[in-house]
């Protein structure tokens, strides 16, 4: 099987301020995070894929090994994988919502996670490990907000993970060619400027090849589905004392490569409400 070539490196789809229209361009100094005016104004950064185009929505949970440790969990024998719905997923600069459900944040333990991100180009189904990279259109970034309360009260964490508008994706997609190793890929997370993740994809527990592979065996990944593929060490639950997310904080998940840096603002919905 062939990889997939592209006639881009860097994709971001944006709404340009002299058409007022949705657009996907490639950003013209490969050092920005967005693209520059020479050619349109970017008014609004988008997610590199609409809710339209995206298919399934897979995630990995426990996928490095300092992050398993900090959280007092084994590592797996196989991949943890969950779901997350559509209507979960938002762009760069949009606000992530805390819900109601999840108030107050204190008690729910509102998380950050970022996250090395696969988009999967063609249907994939019972692939090699050595094939598995051809089926990779490109990589993005993911904040996988979480709330720890949920999560921990079931073994199933669909729920804590899957709230209307919690997981932005982007904000670049950078070509699976411009990434010809996914696992030397440097991701970092900021919370309100202060970097609270540092790690790199070679300390994964199951590589992008693996996964692809593994989830691929018995199931078609279809062109437009994407994989989340666990987060290192950091998150602010494990930290002593706890950090969490909150209404008003500004949170900044970096990726190398090219991807780029995705900023969301916090909003706590409503009033608070107690579950």
């Amino acid at each position: 099987m062939a990889p997939i070539r592209t006639q881009w490196t860097r994709l971001i789809r944006f709404v340009a301020a002299e058409t007022a229209q949705v657009h996907i361009g490639q950003p013209v100094d490969p050092k920005l995070d967005e693209v520059t005016n020479n050619v349109l104004t970017v008014k609004e950064l988008l997610s590199p894929l609409s809710r339209e185009e995206l298919k399934t929505i897979r995630c990995l949970g426990l996928n490095y090994s300092d992050h398993a440790a900090e959280a007092k969990m084994a590592k797996p024998a196989a991949p943890i994988l969950f779901y997350k719905p559509l209507a979960s997923m938002i762009g760069p600069n949009a606000p992530i919502y805390i819900p109601k459900v999840s108030q107050p944040v204190e008690e729910h333990l509102s998380d950050y996670e970022v996250e090395f991100t696969i988009v999967i180009g063609k249907t994939a189904k019972d692939v090699s490990e050595a094939d598995a990279l051809d089926y990779v259109l490109g990589y993005t970034g993911a904040n996988d907000v979480s709330f720890r309360k949920h999560q921990l009260t079931t073994t199933q964490w669909g729920f804590s993970k899957g709230f209307d508008n919690t997981t932005p994706i982007g904000p670049c997609l950078v070509s699976s060619s411009a990434i010809p190793d996914p696992q030397a890929v440097p991701l970092t997370c900021s919370l309100n400027g202060k970097t609270l993740q540092n790690g790199s994809t070679k300390d994964q527990i199951f590589s992008v090849r693996q996964t692809v592979a593994f989830l691929s065996q018995g199931t078609t990944l279809e062109p437009g589905s994407v994989i989340l593929t666990g987060t290192p060490a950091g998150v602010g639950f494990a930290r002593k004392p706890v950090i969490v997310l909150k209404n008003g904080d500004d949170c900044r998940v970096w990726l190398g490569n090219g991807i780029g840096t995705l900023v969301n603002p916090v909003i706590e919905e409503g009033g608070r409400a107690k579950l």
